[in-house]
């Protein structure tokens, strides 16, 4: 069982290894850092999924696809909330549809499970899920990722992708959102940016966002103010931590 530090889940599961740069926040992407020391540790899993750019390492391209791994959640007799993919992108390009629906008929089996799937890439997610033989799950959620007012379009998509239960990840918070529509969003995730690297985030910013799912009766969950060291930036915003999660069709939990 992969138990998870992410504040917002409790397992990971990782059929897939590696994935590829889209947009700013993958930058300093933690799974792409983690990748690139695992790959170098000899794990077949993550062969070939990183490449040096100068003194860093980053994504190659390269899809790892492990069916191995693919039955893991029926396995697990606990329901638990699980992070599909967190080293990789389920919905990356190079992910054929047939074994993003080997995927799906898991989730359908194992439905004691409650499952989060991120993705930067909500086109292909819309795409691949409008084919014949992907059902709306009541237990799979469907996320996207917006680090910016510049990918705010992404939420435009989501909203468009047939989904129990949608949210939306601002993490890394790069920039004030402004103005953000959240009609059909359940859920949403706001935090900084973690590592040694780590891009200043601002408390305006996520403000912001927490008003914007107050008055649109959005679950808001703060996941941390990352930096550096983000056990020491913790996670508390106004006096308070927000672990808000949505309920079915419902705001708060």
């Amino acid at each position: 069982m992969a138990t998870s530090d992410i504040e917002w889940t409790e397992s990971t599961w990782n059929p897939v290894a590696g994935c590829s740069l889209v947009s700013p926040g993958c930058t300093n992407c933690y799974a792409m850092r983690m990748a690139g020391r695992l790959q170098a540790m000899g794990m077949d899993k993550y062969a070939g999924t990183t490449r040096k750019s100068g003194r860093r390492v980053v994504w190659s391209g390269r899809i790892n696809l492990f069916e191995y791994a693919l039955k893991a959640p029926l396995g697990w007799t606990r329901p638990r909330r699980i992070f599909v993919n967190s080293m990789s992108d389920l919905f990356h390009e190079g992910v054929p549809p047939w074994f993003i629906r080997r995927v799906w008929e898991v989730m359908e089996h194992a439905d004691w499970h409650t499952y989060q799937i991120l993705t930067k890439r909500p086109e292909r997610m819309r795409e691949v899920l409008g084919n014949d033989g992907f059902k709306v799950l009541p237990n799979v959620w469907l996320g996207t990722s917006v680090e910016s007012a510049d990918y705010a379009r992404r939420i435009d998509v989501l909203r468009a992708t047939p989904a129990a239960v949608r949210f939306v990840s601002f993490e890394p918070l790069l920039g004030p959102m402004g103005q953000v529509d959240l009609t059909d969003i359940h859920w949403a995730i706001v935090g900084g940016e973690s590592g040694p690297k780590a891009r200043r985030v601002e408390q305006a910013w996520v403000d912001e966002i927490r008003c914007t799912c107050r008055s649109q009766k959005v679950a808001f969950f703060f996941k941390q103010w990352g930096g550096t060291n983000k056990k020491k930036s913790g996670r508390v915003l106004n006096g308070r931590t927000w672990d808000e999660y949505p309920t079915g069709q419902s705001c708060f939990a």
